[in-house]
């Protein structure tokens, strides 16, 4: 995954009108979002620089495109696992996804622009008596859907070898059925961990919504995609 750095122009903000001109050029611009709360969020950020799409807004359409034709702008929903293949293959010129899928998938795309919401964090979690087993770097079995995460945390930066467990359901239970020692997921509030008799033991990194852009869109539609992230910052 690459990460890319934009500089902001010096000639000020455009107005909506203007950016919605430049939009208005042949090629559609085609957006891939995460399913669900991400997808909302995202559309309500779009709204406020002036980017609609009403299909989007039937709750009874099986339409898996939606269009804006007079934008030039197409919209699809995909589970958020799915969201950087679309955008590393060109499916998709921007995507819109958690940061813990852009690091577990590790597509090579052009992360540009943290939006802000969808805040948490990835964390070691287990029951308190694992903090020793952290501490002395000791042999452990870690469960969690985020296997690459937890190696990379346990073996790169921890330097601690660990017998990784790949679950798909509620992690939580690693600990409590003693498959695992701990677990590696994302933290919220906290309250579940509480609830089973776990906590945070060690945090990996915080967590947010970011967007990421194709590596050959970002040189093809510079102006276009420039253009969009700046007038994302100012409304964030």
């Amino acid at each position: 995954m690459w990460n890319y750095c934009l500089l902001r122009s010096n000639d000020g903000s455009p107005a909506a009108s203007e950016w919605k001109e430049n939009m208005s050029t042949e090629r559609y611009l085609t957006f891939a979002l995460g399913k669900g709360r991400l997808a909302s969020k995202t559309m309500e950020l779009f709204e406020k620089i002036g980017i609609t799409c009403e299909e989007m807004k039937d709750k009874h359409s099986r339409k898996l495109i939606f269009v804006n034709e007079e934008y030039k702008l197409r919209f699809f929903l995909a589970k958020s696992p799915d969201v950087p293949t679309y955008v590393e293959y060109g499916a998709a010129d921007i995507g819109v996804v958690g940061k813990d899928t852009i690091m577990e998938e590790n597509r090579r795309v052009y992360e540009v622009l943290d939006l802000g919401y969808g805040k948490c964090r990835m964390c070691v979690c287990g029951p308190g008596s694992a903090k020793d087993l952290l501490k002395h770097h000791e042999m452990i079995r870690v469960a969690s859907k985020y296997p690459n995460i937890a190696k990379d945390y346990f073996y790169n930066k921890k330097h601690q070898t660990v017998d990784i467990i790949k679950l798909n359901g509620s992690v939580e239970l690693g600990p409590i059925v003693k498959l695992s020692d701990v677990i590696v997921d994302i933290v919220e509030t906290g309250s579940t961990l509480q609830e089973n008799g776990l906590e945070v033991l060690e945090e990996i990194c915080p967590l947010s919504a970011r967007m990421i852009v194709n590596q050959v869109s970002m040189q093809m539609e510079t102006e276009r995609i420039r253009k969009l992230i700046h007038d994302l910052k100012k409304n964030l």
